[in-house]
């Protein structure tokens, strides 16, 4: 079987992790977590960053930090992971749909102009499957209505928007390092922002509402989001690798569109001014009917796939009676394919092969 994803350990992570053992620094305090924030703020160009225990959490703790709560709207992407839309819901907030575009996946801008309210307080950019959103019109829209932007990053460690790395345009941003991301820590993430008391309230939140002038005095609601020092020492070998990483995976992207062009479908495509990151390689199939057939002719050739995630909107606790027409026809077509850092040559060609050996085609 070639898997989808699988995580890439050639680094420093076992002596990091000796060195945890060793010091039993194993929790959340120890020299890693402190060495994995500064290193991850450096690499993608950040001001502040604080590591939380999942990306989930951290996506939570960033809305808290910032103050949505009952009574708020927030603007995010019906086509995302549901982590983006229950942490809202979490909140006590509502979230407001908006579709995609057909070219990027990504959320549509102009949706976004027709969904604003007087409730609206932020607006989710999710960077799906590693490729940016439009950002220039997306801040635009946030500075014109005094609006809060949220980036949601979990797919998107090492994608650029004219040259800067997302996560560094809005009030706070989210990244996951779950074992299939492009750089892991088991378990993790991280809360970027550009201001210090923002921050503050991320930290205070995180970390039980304790007191820093007060032995065990916790004075508001708060959570235990922290990261453990183990998952950070993990954490700072896989940066020291980002960068062969990250190449690696566009030569592997490079493998499949040379491969694929001549199929019935689209590749998830690198826009002008941008570099997808790649997390994980995208197609879209021409005909929604092929979509399950082809999986399922992949897998008997011993090719494990995903498939794009299902609109938030047609889930049970966040269904609604809109239309969001481009975000659903784009989920039922789009695969993802193996498209991890080991992969070899071979393996891609055995990929491409075989799904142009698929007899389903029209």
């Amino acid at each position: 079987m070639i898997p989808v994803y699988q995580p890439h350990f050639t680094g420093r992570e076992k002596e990091y992790v000796n060195q945890c053992l060793d010091s039993t620094w194993i929790s959340s305090k120890g020299e890693f977590i402190g060495r994995f924030e500064r290193g991850f703020a450096d690499y993608i160009g950040a001001k502040h960053a604080t590591t939380v225990s999942n990306g989930t959490v951290a996506i939570h703790l960033a809305l808290e930090a910032i103050g949505i709560g009952p009574g708020d709207e927030v603007i995010v992407p019906t086509l995302t992971y549901i982590a983006s839309v229950n942490t809202i819901l979490q909140t006590g907030a509502t979230p407001v749909f908006v579709d995609s575009l057909e070219d990027t996946w990504q959320i549509d801008p102009e949706d976004i102009e027709r969904k604003l309210s007087a409730k609206t307080k932020a607006i989710m950019a999710v960077h799906l499957y590693g490729l940016p959103c439009d950002m220039d019109t997306i801040t635009a829209i946030c500075r014109k209505h005094k609006l809060y932007l949220i980036e949601d990053c979990a797919e998107a460690f090492g994608t650029l928007y004219k040259g800067q790395h997302v996560g560094t345009f809005g009030d706070i941003a989210t990244f996951s390092f779950f074992g299939n991301k492009t750089i892991t820590t088991g378990e993790g993430g991280m809360v970027i922002t550009k201001e210090e008391h923002i921050l503050d309230k991320a930290y205070h939140l995180k970390n039980q509402g304790v007191s820093q002038a007060r032995e065990y005095w916790h004075d508001t609601v708060a959570y235990n989001y922290r990261m453990t020092n183990i998952c950070a020492a993990i954490g700072l070998a896989q940066l020291e690798q980002a960068d062969k990483i990250l190449a690696k995976k566009r030569i592997i992207a490079t493998w499949y569109q040379e491969g694929l062009s001549a199929l019935p479908l689209k590749t998830h495509q690198e826009q002008p001014d941008t570099r997808h990151s790649y997390w994980m390689f995208s197609v879209a199939v021409d005909q929604p009917a092929v979509r399950q057939l082809l999986r399922e002719h992949l897998k008997q050739a011993g090719i494990e796939t995903r498939p794009l995630f299902y609109p938030a909107h047609t889930l049970p606790h966040c269904s609604t009676d809109e239309s969001f027409p481009i975000a659903e026809s784009l989920a039922s077509r789009g695969i993802n394919l193996p498209s991890y850092p080991d992969l070899t040559r071979e393996d891609v060609s055995q990929v491409i092969q075989a799904m142009r050996n698929f007899p389903g085609w029209s």
